[in-house]
C-alpha cells in the first residue's frame, strides 16, 4: 500500500479492517451494493456520505442521509476531517489513521475482497447484529458522545477487569451499574465505568428492565462532571492507601472524635466494617473523589492509619 490516508474500521461490520483513500478519487458510502464502500444495514442510506481528497485535504460530506453522519460526535453536513478524527455512520466507527507503506497497492476488488474477509470473522464471533470495539480504538467519552448525538437506543456493555453496563434512550444516558452491583447507585457506577481505558464494548439492543433510580442529567453534564471527577481525582491519588490496603483507626487514638463532622464519623465507622479503602468507596453515600478527600484528610489529621 502506498503512503497516504485510510480509514480504519473501529467498529461495526469491518471492525479491525482498512479502506484505502487513494490520490484524487471520491469515495461514495452507503447500502448501495455498486458503491465504493458497500455498509449493508438499515441505518445506512443507499448513498449515505462522500469522502473527497483534493488539494491535500480530506472532506466528508453527508449525501442528505436519514440518520445522519458524525464527525467526533457532532452531525455534519460537510467537514474537513484530519488524522485521528472518527467517523458514525450507521453502527460503523471509522478513524483516519496513515496508511502503512512499503506494500503492494490493491486493487478496489482487492480491498472489498479483504473487508469482507474481516466482516466474514467477525460474523462468526457475533450471535448477533451489534456495535462492537475496543476502548483503546475509541475513549468511551469519545463514544457516549457519538451515541448522545446520534440518539442511540441500548445497552452499552463494557467488559475490562470488570463488567459495566450504561442504559441510554435516545442517546440519553438514564442508568449504570458494574458487575450487576445496583447497592452502588448509578451515578457512582457511571463515574467509574467512564474512567476505563482499556477493555471491549458492545452496544446491545434495549432492555425494558425498569430501576428505582434514574439518572436525570444530561449526558453532557454527566460526562463533563465525570471528567472533572476523574482530574481532580488523579490529584488526590497519590496521597491515598492502594484499594486493597487495610485502613484502620489510630490506636492509641490521640485526636478528638467530636471534631469531626457526621460524614468523617461515617467514614471512620466504614472504615471500622469493611477494613480497605475500596470496601469504603463501595459502601460511602458519597462519590469516590469525595470520599477520597475526606480520608486523605482523616490520615493527615491522625483518625486513620494504613495498615
Amino acid at each position: 500500500m502506498s503512503d497516504g490516508f485510510a480509514l480504519k474500521f473501529i467498529s461495526g461490520k469491518y471492525q479491525g479492517g482498512e479502506f484505502p483513500l487513494k490520490g484524487e478519487k471520491q469515495v461514495i458510502i452507503g447500502r448501495s451494493s455498486e458503491l465504493d464502500m458497500v455498509l449493508v444495514e438499515d441505518m445506512v442510506s443507499r448513498k449515505h456520505a462522500k469522502i473527497t481528497m483534493a488539494g491535500g485535504k480530506i472532506t466528508i460530506e453527508d449525501l442528505g442521509s436519514t440518520n445522519g453522519t458524525f464527525v467526533n460526535g457532532e452531525k455534519v453536513k460537510t467537514s474537513r476531517i484530519k488524522e485521528g478524527d472518527r467517523i458514525l455512520i450507521g453502527t460503523s466507527i471509522l478513524k483516519l489513521v496513515k496508511a502503512g507503506a512499503g506494500g503492494p497497492e490493491l486493487s478496489d476488488a482487492q480491498v472489498k475482497q479483504q473487508l469482507e474477509q474481516v466482516a466474514a470473522v467477525q460474523s462468526a464471533r457475533q450471535t448477533r447484529t451489534a456495535m462492537t470495539g475496543k476502548l483503546e480504538e475509541v475513549p468511551l467519552p469519545d463514544l457516549l458522545q457519538l451515541f448522545h448525538t446520534s440518539k442511540k437506543n441500548g445497552v452499552l456493555m463494557v467488559r475490562g477487569e470488570h463488567e459495566g453496563r450504561i442504559y441510554m434512550r435516545q442517546g440519553k444516558i438514564y442508568y449504570a451499574v458494574i458487575d450487576d452491583n445496583h447497592e452502588l447507585g448509578p451515578q457512582k457506577s457511571f463515574n467509574r465505568i467512564v474512567t476505563w481505558e482499556q477493555g471491549e464494548f458492545e452496544l446491545q439492543p434495549p432492555d425494558n428492565q425498569e430501576f428505582m433510580t434514574e439518572l436525570d442529567e444530561s449526558t453532557e453534564h454527566l460526562l463533563m462532571d465525570a471528567l472533572r471527577q476523574l482530574d481532580e481525582f488523579r490529584r488526590i491519588q497519590p496521597s491515598l492507601p492502594q484499594p486493597d490496603q487495610t485502613l484502620t483507626i489510630s490506636v492509641p487514638l490521640e485526636v478528638p472524635l467530636r471534631d469531626l463532622s457526621a460524614d468523617e464519623l461515617d467514614l471512620v465507622q466504614l472504615s471500622l466494617n469493611w477494613g480497605t479503602l475500596q470496601g469504603i468507596f463501595d459502601h460511602a453515600p458519597q462519590d469516590d473523589l469525595t470520599a477520597g478527600t475526606m480520608i486523605v484528610s482523616l490520615i493527615e489529621r491522625g483518625y486513620l492509619r494504613v495498615g
